[in-house]
């Protein structure tokens, strides 16, 4: 366990929950996490605060998806197919982390925030029915490659809001409702953690006592939220999301400039 103190560690953990709430019900709980993780172990490597991020979300990821595929309906082939080539792209991500700085990862972060923000609310219906034509296998492909390789390999790289745009991306590409692509997006999430994650401890770049402890709640917290998202629908994804993308862009525009 890293020293620091015991309301640290709290803190963190209260982060954790929350983040597993959000990545379950909308994708993007790296972007509360990431930040408490930076905040809470500030003279650790960006290298082993990403690391340690992905330890954490990896297990709230796959007890939503678990929870999610139970009742929601998944094309698991196809999201295995999508998931397989994130996991190729997050290991190449993951293996260039170490040269990000931290002063680097607010602003991307900001930036990844206002794009998901501009692109939900200038699109009211997005997402709120499945589409009524049967996907292409262009489209599958694009898929397979988009939100594969293109975003599993940005889950390497820095992660933060990963989830929300493998919800958008799938959403987008396949004609899914929000909460489809909710689910499929965390069978893809668990791919890319996991590419992110084998590279990462390979570099020893994962404080796993901090991480086992947070995870717990952080899977507590998807449990809940998967549960959530399944009973209330899309609109309730929707909100969820603008309200969180929105918080989060105050708060990180506020650390930056305030």
């Amino acid at each position: 366990m890293p020293d620091i103190s015991t309301t640290m560690i709290i803190v963190l953990c209260v982060a954790a929950a929350a983040a597993g709430w959000i990545d379950a019900v909308v994708g993007g709980g790296g972007l509360l996490l990431l930040p408490a993780l930076l905040l809470g172990l500030p003279n650790a490597h960006p290298a082993t605060v990403l690391g340690t991020n992905k330890a954490v979300a990896i297990v709230g990821t796959a007890g939503a998806a678990v929870t999610y595929a139970r009742k929601a309906p998944v094309d698991v082939k196809l999201a295995v197919r999508i998931g397989l080539a994130a996991l190729a792209g997050s290991m190449g991500g993951a293996a260039l982390a170490g040269g990000i700085s931290k002063d680097a990862l607010r602003p991307l972060i900001m930036l990844v925030l206002v794009v998901v923000a501009g692109f939900v609310i200038f699109r009211p219906a997005f997402g709120t029915a499945p589409g009524a034509t049967p996907v292409s296998r262009q489209r599958v492909l694009l898929a397979i490659g988009l939100a594969g390789l293109g975003i599993g390999f940005y889950d390497g790289l820095i992660g933060p809001g990963t989830g929300t745009f493998l919800v958008l991306a799938l959403t987008a590409l396949l004609h899914l409702d929000l909460v489809t692509a909710s689910a499929t997006a965390k069978i893809v999430n668990c791919c890319t953690n996991a590419g992110a994650l084998a590279m990462f401890a390979y570099q020893g770049m994962v404080l796993w006592q901090l991480a086992a402890l947070m995870a717990v709640f952080n899977l507590a917290g998807s449990m809940v939220g998967a549960r959530m998202a399944l009973k209330k629908g899309s609109g309730f994804v929707r909100g969820v999301l603008l309200t969180v993308v929105s918080a989060l862009v105050i708060k990180l525009g506020f650390e930056q400039w305030g």
